[in-house]
């Protein structure tokens, strides 16, 4: 998939799934359980232990119309392992080496940034999109403000987006949400998978009319 077709698929599918677990089993667990509920678009963060390997086995499992990247990619050897794990996309929590390493590889970047400078900047090295973090610390109407300058910029509302908020951020203007834990709770660690599915049934529902 090219960036131009990444792009268009982040807006037509609107949630990115951000999993934290205790390990590469129970990612791939909540991975699977999410493809079924119908959330496609999924971020393995590299604060699981092995994060890189289940991205590798998710890409296996997986049809290539499940988008599968890696996350909280800080180093430029976490580029390189999270690239061999062949992830789809890369999301960093700011404009880290890894960023620019993963330009460099040529994997589409989402780049973490919160200020209009750090946004330009972010677009400027390469990103594909700028992750807007924490959005939560600023809230949907940001999103309003930050169009009026930038209205081109394609931007992904992540930190502290709720079933109640995510509407709202695309309603403000972004291109999509990230969703951690309140839409994984606590099933990376060993809780309901079942729960797991019912929540994303909600988020699904609540933004199906953004």
């Amino acid at each position: 998939m090219n960036h131009v077709e990444l792009l268009a698929e982040l807006s037509r599918r609107r949630v990115l799934a951000i999993i934290r677990a205790d390990g590469p089993d129970r990612a791939v667990e909540c991975i699977r359980t999410l493809v079924t509920a119908g959330i496609t678009l999924l971020e393995v963060s590299l604060t699981t232990p092995g994060g890189a390997e289940a991205i590798a086995r998710a890409r296996d499992e997986f049809d290539p119309s499940v988008l599968i990247g890696a996350g909280t990619v800080v180093t430029p050897a976490q580029a390189d392992e999270v690239a061999a794990a062949r992830a789809g996309f890369v999301v960093t929590p700011a404009i880290t080496r890894g960023a620019v390493r993963s330009v460099e590889l040529g994997v589409p970047l989402f780049c973490g940034a919160l200020t209009p400078t750090e946004i330009v900047t972010a677009l400027d090295i390469g990103a594909l999109a700028v992750k807007v973090f924490p959005a939560k610390l600023h809230g949907p109407g940001y999103f309003r403000e930050l169009r009026a300058p930038l209205p081109d910029a394609p931007l992904l509302a992540v930190g502290g987006v709720d079933v109640t908020t995510a509407p709202q951020y695309l309603q403000a203007g972004a291109l999509a949400v990230g969703l951690g834990s309140p839409l994984l709770g606590d099933a990376g660690t060993g809780g309901s998978q079942t729960e797991l599915a019912g929540r994303a049934a909600r988020f699904l529902e609540a933004i199906s009319n953004a």
